[in-house]
């Protein structure tokens, strides 16, 4: 079987950025970029979310390719940096709505706290029913808080902390994806409302969503999520021994 010079050039390129750190950048990009491009022509169908098509399609093409997942770390770590200064920029939005947030500022801290006890009691307890283990039900508590700070209070706990940041970012996908079907079933239509409740069950991802739907939504998404982290941080390791 011959192979054309085009053949050639595309192998050649596969063998050189598979050695490299440039493989886990450059397959990041291209599948989201993808991802995206079929996103946006779905007219944002919450379904079609491209992180978590991302995600398939990394995790199928190192299965298919035989690349072990540090060497893909090692190029993509750089975006997995960018993640910091990211999370930051949410705080802009805020900062343009300061004036609302000072009057609503009690009955969003309590909405935080009810939610944030909300979704780390019901894991956990389904979680106890089903017998799972002590540490499995460690790293189920912070699920929807983002997963750099999930690691952390799972160690706190007791947890694995490479499972609590799975458990995490599955949270993020299911409650991006979902959250707008069941808006709409409960008929919530106010976009703050809508964006508060994804940043407090589903962090960064469901802040990510709100963020594509409307201005205010994103901002209200992003002071959960925050807000989700600090509660979280503060309280959970002190009730350690009732959550687990």
């Amino acid at each position: 079987m011959t192979t054309t010079p085009a053949m050639q050039e595309v192998v050649q390129l596969w063998v050189y950025l598979s050695a490299t750190p440039l493989f886990g950048l450059t397959a990041t990009l291209s599948v989201y970029l993808a991802a995206q491009a079929v996103y946006q022509r779905l007219d944002h169908a919450p379904w079609a979310n491209p992180v978590l098509w991302t995600v398939v399609a990394l995790a199928g093409l190192l299965l298919a390719t035989g690349v072990p997942y540090p060497a893909y770390f090692s190029g993509a770590q750089f975006i997995h940096f960018l993640l910091g200064p990211a999370v930051v920029a949410l705080g802009w939005p805020l900062w343009q709505r300061r004036a609302q947030l000072r009057q609503r500022g009690l009955a969003l801290l309590a909405a935080a706290l009810t939610g944030g006890v909300a979704a780390s009691a019901s894991a956990v307890a389904i979680g106890w029913a089903l017998g799972l283990p002590v540490e499995v039900l460690a790293s189920l508590a912070p699920k929807s808080t983002t997963a750099p700070v999930a690691m952390g209070i799972a160690a706190q706990l007791g947890g694995i902390p490479a499972l609590a940041a799975v458990l995490a970012v599955l949270t993020g996908l299911v409650g991006a994806i979902s959250g707008p079907y069941l808006f709409t079933l409960l008929r919530i239509r106010r976009p703050l409302v809508r964006g508060f409740a994804l940043g407090t069950a589903s962090h960064g991802i469901g802040a990510a969503r709100a963020l594509q739907v409307h201005p205010d939504a994103g901002a209200y998404a992003g002071l959960a999520l925050g807000l989700q982290a600090v509660l979280a941080a503060l309280l959970m390791p002190l009730l350690a021994g009732w959550l687990t």
